[in-house]
Formats: structure tokens, sequence, C-alpha cells
């Protein structure tokens, strides 16, 4: 078995209490193109506006789903997504879901380390990738791991394909319908944040994150009027599921497509597209903040803004609502599941000060101590989960699953949280050395182990230290042998960008130490490490 399922009990239960429909994204989509055929379902704004009504995507997804069927791509095949905010990521997704293949959805940031991990685990056939981006040449990369990839058949690229295959020449009319997945049945793959340096899959089913866009457009007041930004990289769970774009398609609304977080790119696409929905990790939440306090763009459209993906502290979220003239909200949840938000009639110190209630009345929360016992009532302790959207478990992955897992199948999250007497949950911070920079996951363990390739290093300790706009950001701790030539804190920089991994991993600081404090059993104190941290760094 590829991923651990619902018990039948619990499965059952979530039928009859009609979170689980029996709907496909597929069939989804068809049937909002019959209902309104000529409204907008998609606006890219770059390089020149181009837009698709929900007839159009249902039509382009046909195309392209007869045209890599074709080609052999079919039910239960992993196709890794790499595209950037543009139209055909949207059309190609669709596509794999109406023909029941899997999308594996890589970040635009990702380079080679992440991509043949990615396509090495999830043994995908195709992959699907921009010809070039930010200057950066990505049928290069496709070159290089379909080499490490024997099962990596097909690269399909949007623009010039090079040595691959154009996308544009895939689509073809379909001969009839093609036989598509069932409800239960996976509909994607996404990444864990890891703590380990080796991301797991996250296998979600129709079924499931159907119901959480559902709840999450029901929270948010999502409907067929809604103009929703996608301002965050369209393959993170965040932007596409709270309620994301995948919720405002599955509402009939209209998904604006970003092709940049920074205010100048959004700003005008809020004013000229009417826009009345977003989403934003905290440090783009202070810079959108600070930006409309300037007063030079008009967002008088702009309704709710969500943030999330990252602690966003008290002060920060005060002025959010002054700055931008709408209502927040914040969202803390994961991609392997439970999602929470506050409300839109929750008072103002519980916006400011909590991240929300769950999506589901089903969702089962514990807080407990170390040995898994419940703590007593608004301490914080670690948050355990089960629900009609959280996972059973990681994809092919039984030996991390028994970790991960407990035995009644409540997932483990890592987070540290208390519940506040409105029943919200308050997030302390993680339990795990996982490093939220920015939204970003880093697991030091993969950073570490890069600069411990080179050769004048003896040893490193990667931590988090606080940062007001990131939240965290990360400081290495290097160590060099005895024997070595003096390093710059860029040297390191230098040889961690150079083995080919996405930007937001590279250290923000280094500092070189003679010895790292210890634990009283001899272990490396990442505590002390980070207490230290506060001494004038290295940059």
């Amino acid at each position: 078995m590829d991923a651990p399922t619902w018990p039948v009990e619990f499965a059952d239960r979530y039928r009859e209490r009609g979170y689980w429909r029996g709907e496909t994204f597929g069939g989804v989509l068809r049937e909002r193109a019959a209902a309104h055929p000529d409204r907008i379902a998609l606006v890219d704004p770059a390089p020149r506006r181009r837009t698709r009504t929900y007839r159009e995507l249902d039509e382009a997804a046909d195309r392209l789903a007869a045209g890599f069927a074709e080609r052999g791509i079919g039910r239960g095949d992993r196709v890794v997504v790499q595209l950037p905010n543009v139209a055909e990521f949207v059309e190609v997704v669709f596509a794999l879901f109406r023909i029941g293949a899997l999308p594996v959805f890589a970040l635009p940031a990702h380079r080679d380390t992440e991509v043949q991990h990615i396509c090495s685990l999830s043994e995908a056939v195709a992959y699907v990738v921009p010809d070039e981006l930010a200057g950066f040449d990505h049928r290069a990369l496709a070159s290089r791991v379909r080499k490490n990839c024997p099962l990596l058949r097909e690269v399909f690229v949007l623009g010039d394909p090079g040595e691959h295959t154009a996308l544009a020449d895939v689509p073809r009319e379909p001969s009839g319908p093609l036989p598509g997945p069932e409800p239960h049945e996976l509909a994607f793959l996404q990444l864990s944040g890891g703590t380990t340096g080796v991301p797991k899959l996250i296998p979600r089913t129709h079924d499931d994150y159907l119901y959480s866009l559902r709840g999450s457009n029901e929270i948010c007041g999502v409907d067929g009027d809604t103009r929703y930004l996608v301002t965050l990289p369209a393959a993170h769970n965040f932007p596409m599921s709270s309620p994301g774009w995948l919720g405002a398609l599955y509402a009939g609304g209209t998904v604006v497509l970003c092709p940049g977080p920074e205010p100048a790119v959004a700003f005008p696409l809020i004013d000229s597209e009417a826009v009345t929905l977003t989403g934003l990790v905290p440090p783009l939440a202070l810079l959108w903040t600070e930006a409309a306090a300037r007063g030079e763009y008009a967002l008088t459209s702009l309704r709710l803004v969500l943030v999330g993906g990252a602690k966003y502290s008290e002060q920060a979220a005060r002025r959010l609502e002054p700055a931008l003239g709408c209502r927040l909200m914040q969202v803390f949840g994961m991609a392997e599941g439970l999602v929470n938000y506050t409300r839109l009639d929750d008072a103002t110190e519980t916006v400011v000060a909590t991240q929300g209630l769950p999506i589901s009345p089903d969702d089962e929360i514990r807080i407990v101590d170390d040995t898994d016992r419940e703590v007593p009532e608004g301490e914080f302790g670690h948050l355990l989960t089960r629900g009609p959207y959280t996972i059973r478990g990681y994809w092919r992955a039984p030996e991390h699953n028994a970790r991960a897992f407990t035995s009644d199948g409540f997932y483990r999250t890592g987070d540290i949280v208390r519940r506040a007497p409105t029943g919200h949950l308050v997030v302390e911070g993680r339990a795990k050395d996982q490093i939220n920079r920015g939204g970003e996951k880093i697991a030091p363990e993969e950073v570490e182990n890069i600069i411990l390739a080179h050769p004048a290093v003896h040893d490193v300790s990667l931590v988090a230290v606080s940062d007001e706009f990131l939240g965290e950001r990360t400081l290495a701790h290097v160590i060099l042998r005895e024997d070595a030539e003096p390093l710059r804190p860029a040297d390191v920089k230098a040889f961690v960008r150079s083995r080919g991994v996405a930007a937001y991993k590279v250290p923000d600081l280094v500092r070189f130490v003679d010895a790292f404090p210890q634990t009283g059993v001899g272990k490396v104190s990442k505590k002390g490490l980070r207490s230290a941290a506060a001494a004038p760094e290295q940059h």
C-alpha cells in the first residue's frame, strides 16, 4: 500500500456526515463549466493579460489530458509539476486530475537536489517545467535530473523546449471520455517540510481535499463573486486550499495569478482586477502593511486578507487592518491536513492573538506532554490531530509513519500550542528542529550535510534565530578544521549555493566558533546555540 488510508468506520462516518461527497476535481470543473461557461475562471496578467472562461479552462484540460494519455500517462502515474503562477499551471493540473494521474507539486525555487529527490521518491514518469524563470534554465535542470531518474520518460516545457517536448505540442482533441479517478483515490502528492532533509510525500484524495475547500470557502465567505489573488507560489498548500485558487474555482469565482508577491506588482493587480481576497505569509504581510500605509495604491476592492504559513506576531497583526482597509483572518494549518481559521465575526483581540479554530466539527485535537498525556486546559503542549482531511500516513514511508502517527491515527504535527478560553489555538512554535523561514520550511540536517562537505569544515550546526521580517532566519555555526585556510561567511554561503539547492536554504548568517555548547548527555545543544545568537553576528 502506497499510503495508509482512513479506517472503514471513519470513512463511513465522514461520508454519512456529508464531508466526503463523492466528488472529483475533474468532475467539479466540468460542473462549473456547464453552470456558468462564460464566467472568467482565470486571469493571467503577465507578460500580457490573458483570461480563461470556465468553458475554456474545461476544454483546455480535456485537450491536454488527451495529449498526456496519448503519450502513455495514465491513472495513478506521477507527474512532477514545477511551473510558476501562470494559466498553464492550472490547465496542467486539471488535465492530470481528469485522467487520474497525480500531480507532484514542486516549487519554482527547487533545484537539482530537491527535484531529483522528488522524482525518485514519487517514481515520476513526467516532469513539467518552464523554459527559463528568473534567469534560471529549467530545461538544463530537467536534463540533469532525467539522467539520474530512469523512470522519467517525458519532460514537457512551457516555452522553448530545447531538447525536450514543448507543452504546446501536447494537446489533442479527445476521442472520447477518459477513465478518470474515483473520489476516494489519490488526487495529488504534496511535499512535507521535513526535519531530516528528506521530504516526505503527502497523499491527498479528491474526497478529503475537496471537503477542506468547501469548509474553507464557508468560513471565508467565498462565492461566485470572489476574486482571489494567488500571491504566493500556486503549488504551496496555503494558496492552493486556504481557500486558495482551488477554493475560488470550486465556488465559481475568479482566480487572478500574480507573477510576483511584492506590493509594486500585486497592488496594481488588486486595483485593476478588483481583487477581494488573498493569502500572505507574515513577512509579506509586513511588507504590504508598510507599503499600503504610504497610500500609493487604491485597494478598495480588497475585503479579506488571510495570513498564515508561519507565526504572525500580535503587533504586526494589529497593524494590517488599518493599513490595508480590509479584514484580517489568521490561518494555521499544514499540508498534512488540519487547518484552523479565526472567524469573520471574531473579536479583534481574538483575531490578532490566536491562530483560529479547526474547519471541521470532526477535527479531533489533543494537546499532550512529552509522554502523550493530556496537558491541563490552557497549558502548552504537543498538538496531535486526526480528522476528515488529515492524512493517516505519508506516501511509502512506513518507518516514518510509525513515529509521526499514534497507534490510533493521530498525526503528530510537531507544533507546540495551547487552547485559549474561546477554544482557539495559540501557537507557541515548533517542537521539531525544522526552521520556518517566512513560510519556507528548512531541514537543518540537509543544510548541515552540505556545509560538512566543504573540505575546510570540521562541524556545523544550523539553528533558527528570531527575525521581525521572516519570523525565523538561519544561522550556521561552523567549526573549521585545525589546518584549514580561513573562510569568510560569504565563502560558506557560496558553497551551499553551488550545490544546487533552493536559494532560501542558503544560510542567512554564518558564525565561526571553536566548539558547540553541549547538553548533559553530550549532544549539541541547539538551544544553547540559539541563545548565543544574541551576540553580534557575522554576515
